[in-house]
């Protein structure tokens, strides 16, 4: 059987618990959707707002500080909230990755060090950080051994040394300075480890965003073609192809299905930086490609956005006066009711924990967008 586009969709937000909210353990939900964009504190909260029902941000709140979840930098080199038992395995999938990404960076090479320069620190740091310590305190004690080149080094490790970022407090949960904690992972990786990290998060990956191709999933964790390919081959029967209206082959785990073409999807109001409008290479399965420039923003940043029908309609803010809703196109009475409704309850939510979340991005706002219906939802 070919897949329709549709399928495709709504395969992926059944699987990452959009269709319906679960009533699952937040530590779980996490699990289930494989891995959380966390770069902005308040976007795991209001991710699993939309996916878990009856959630509770004290819940998130005790799995941070309990480290039932992490935080750390993973894939695409970005943070990432993840069930603590999968951060070992997701972190040697994507070490190499990591440890380049900064040790050949010219910002490292230009200070005349070597990799094997900033290895050597490794044991060292995981003994200071064996307590929480925040980022200058960790350069001060780097600049004993590197003077100053201090703060590269650290720019350098802290992306790819085994470290968690530490809950401070604040509506959610992290606040500035960041501060670190050594994670009771190695600092380094066998072969074998990193292979079998790469198999196990090629298939949360797929049990969260599937069918998927290779593209996909290199998009969602800049992981090498060899090793994604190697990866497959290793699974074997775990993986099958699928067929879907694109060129590129999809894979799926074996035992996954499919919704039917006509489920309902409902009205979601996705936090910046949702995972779904970042885990496929073509953005269309989600978001059509002429909404694409309007979402995401040339510095990479991702806007709120607004899920009707299972595709990106538009963005929303908070105001002073609440939830300021736009639509990029005319939407139907029964949507706009669907999106109130969804934005009050939300609107509770940040009521509680912080009313002006995200404001900080609000001269996106200034720049204009296609303003065919906007509302605001009092909050």
């Amino acid at each position: 059987m070919s897949l329709t586009a549709r399928q495709l969709t709504l395969a992926t937000l059944d699987r990452q618990l959009l269709l319906e909210r679960q009533r699952l353990d937040v530590a779980e939900a996490v699990r289930r959707v494989c891995a959380l964009q966390a770069q902005t504190p308040a976007s795991p909260y209001l991710a699993l707002w939309n996916r878990v029902q009856d959630f509770a941000p004290e819940d998130l709140d005790a799995a941070f500080a309990d480290r039932r979840i992490v935080k750390a930098t993973l894939m695409r080199i970005t943070l990432h909230a993840v069930h603590a038992e999968d951060y070992e395995p997701y972190r040697a999938a994507m070490l190499s990755t990591l440890r380049a990404s900064r040790l050949y960076d010219r910002r490292f090479t230009a200070t005349g060090l070597t990799p094997t320069d900033a290895d050597a620190l490794l044991p060292e740091l995981a003994g200071f950080l064996a307590g929480p310590r925040t980022g200058a305190e960790v350069e001060n004690e780097v600049e004993g051994r590197f003077g100053e080149h201090a703060h590269r080094v650290w720019w350098a490790l802290r992306t790819y040394a085994p470290v968690h970022h530490v809950p401070t407090g604040g509506p959610w949960s992290f606040t500035q300075p960041n501060t670190y904690r050594a994670s009771p992972a190695a600092p380094g990786t066998t072969p074998q480890e990193a292979d079998a990290g790469v198999k196990r998060l090629l298939l949360a990956y797929l049990r969260a965003f599937g069918p998927a191709s290779a593209q996909d999933f290199a998009r969602f964790t800049l992981l090498t073609r060899r090793a994604i390919t190697q990866a497959l081959h290793d699974l074997g029967d775990h993986v099958v192809r699928a067929t879907g209206p694109g060129r590129a082959a999809l894979f799926d785990l074996a035992d996954a299905t499919v919704p039917a073409e006509d489920t309902p999807a409902p009205p979601r109001l996705l936090p910046m930086w949702d995972s779904m409008l970042l885990a496929h290479a073509v953005p269309g399965r989600v978001m059509p490609q002429e909404y694409r420039p309007l979402v995401v923003r040339r510095n990479g940043d991702v806007l709120p956005c607004l899920l009707v029908d299972g595709q990106v309609a538009g963005v929303w803010r908070a105001t002073d006066d609440g939830l300021e809703l736009t639509a990029f196109h005319k939407l139907g009475k029964a949507a706009w009711q669907s999106l109130t409704e969804e934005a009050k309850r939300l609107s509770a939510l940040l009521a509680n924990r912080d009313p002006a979340v995200y404001r900080r991005y609000g001269h996106w706002w200034d720049k204009g967008f296609p303003d065919v219906e906007r509302t605001i939802v009092k909050s």
